[in-house]
Formats: C-alpha cells, structure tokens, sequence
C-alpha cells in the first residue's frame, strides 16, 4: 500500500479538473490523477483553495504527519505571489519545515518549480514584471529546499507544454483537465526514474470533454467574479505601487523593491 498525502492550495485540490461524482460534481486533480499510477493507492489530499505556504506549515503538515505516508507533495507559493504582504523569508521558512518534517518522517517529497503567475494571466508588462520577480523567488526558494531535502522536484516553469493554452481553465490560474495529466504524468516519470514503485502511467489525454464557452463564462461570472474582486483590492494595488516605484527608479527592479530569498531556511523542528 502506498500512502500518497498531497499538501497545497486550490492547485493540487484539483480546481480547473471537475469530475461528476454521486451527487454532483467535484474536483478531481493531478494529484488523484497521480494515485490511480501508484501501487495500492491511498490518497488523502489535504489541499486547501487559497492556501499560502504558512496555511500548508500550520494547518496542513501537522495532519499530513500523522498519516505516516510514503508519498508526499508540498506544492505551494502561487497565492504567496498573488498577496500584497508577500514575503520571500516567510515563504522560505516555512517550505523548509514543512519538506524537511516530510522528509524526516521518512516520507518521499514532490515538489514543483511554477510558472509565471503574469504571464498566465496575461498582465501588461508594468504589471507582469513584479509578478515574475515574485514567482522568480519562490521557485529559487522552492529549489533550495528540493536540493537541501532532496525532493523529486518538478519544473513547470520551464516545460514547454506548460505554456500551451490548452493546460490551463479559464481562469488562466489553474490546470484543466489536460494540464492536471501533465502534471501527474511528469511526478509519475520522476518517481519511475527515482527506481519508486508505481503502476501504469495515468493517461494524458481527457476523458472529458474540454467545457463548453457557456460553461466557462458561468464560471467566471460566479466564481471568478469574486476572484477578481479580492485581488483588485489586495494585489493590484501593490502591484501599480510597485511599477510606479520601478519606473522612478529607472527600471531597476533592486531599487524599486525589498522583496529577497532568504537563503538560510530554518531547519525542520520535531513534530
């Protein structure tokens, strides 16, 4: 039996992957994507939507160690660039307890480099570039802690399928259906690589198909309306605060803002 235990935000709750289930619909993932490729799975995925990499340390990891898992995935920091009050140290501590509790209990850790949150969305460039110097960080943050800890690490950053539209929902945030396969057919390679045990890889084509225009503006004018709202009134303000700064200071981005990577994370305390 494997014990997979999946930590995150909305990302690895499977949000832009819906599934009907008995009694309506409900959110799939790459992570449950993932567990159907693994010997005798057992899948409890602790994501929570909205979740920062503080959420994960307090809430999340505390759960995830009494499962006693063998699997474990800490995929988390896209909503830490998408805050006003981002801070890479906090970030920094904070994925380096919850990975190195993992790795200590003797759990094997996926994590994952993210893409440009701006690029994705596709943001003007004034608005995009703070975006990318954020994301730029938590990927160097979430690279130090693979190596420290040594995780499967995945890059999504830098795989070129992931800049193709056709991953990603409406939203422009999350994974569809065929971007969430990408992602458990990439950790189910790795953990094939690393000599792991696994069963058939997950298929990367849907079995679903893609949603309808109709469907996809509903989303967006429910669920995605009140996403907008309570990012324009915590990130947009920073965000143009931040280019404003960067172009007084004649486009550098050292002068123009604060944001660091700690480069000493704190080590994993006892649980």
């Amino acid at each position: 039996m494997t014990t997979f235990v999946a930590l995150g935000d909305s990302f690895t709750l499977g949000i832009g992957d819906p599934v009907r289930r008995p009694g309506g619909w409900d959110w799939r993932g790459w992570a449950a994507l993932l567990a159907e490729g693994l010997r005798e799975p057992r899948l409890h995925n602790l994501a929570s939507s909205g979740a920062q990499s503080t959420d994960v340390e307090r809430d999340q990891l505390p759960a995830a160690l009494q499962l006693r898992p063998d699997l474990a995935s800490v995929i988390v920091g896209l909503n830490d660039t998408l805050r006003a009050g981002f801070d890479p140290a906090r970030v920094s501590a904070a994925a380096a307890h919850t990975v190195g509790a993992l790795r200590a209990a003797g759990a094997e850790v996926l994590t994952m480099r993210l893409p440009d949150p701006g690029r994705m969305l596709g943001l003007p460039g004034s608005l995009a570039r703070p975006l990318a110097r954020r994301a730029h960080e938590v990927n160097a943050i979430m690279d130090a802690v693979a190596a420290r800890f040594g995780t499967l690490h995945y890059d999504a950053a830098e795989d070129p399928a992931t800049h193709d539209p056709a991953m990603w929902a409406v939203d422009r945030l999350h994974p569809s259906e065929r971007g969430h396969r990408l992602i458990a057919c990439r950790f189910h390679d790795q953990l094939a690589a690393a000599g792991l045990p696994t069963g058939p890889r997950p298929d990367p084509e849907p079995s679903s198909p893609p949603p309808t225009r109709l469907a996809e503006f509903g989303w967006l004018a429910t669920k995605g309306t009140a996403w907008v709202v309570r990012r324009s009134t915590d990130l947009v303000p920073a965000l143009l605060a931040m280019a404003i700064r960067e172009r007084w200071s004649g486009g550098d981005p050292a002068s123009a803002t604060r944001e660091h990577v700690a480069t000493e994370p704190r080590a994993p305390q006892a649980q």
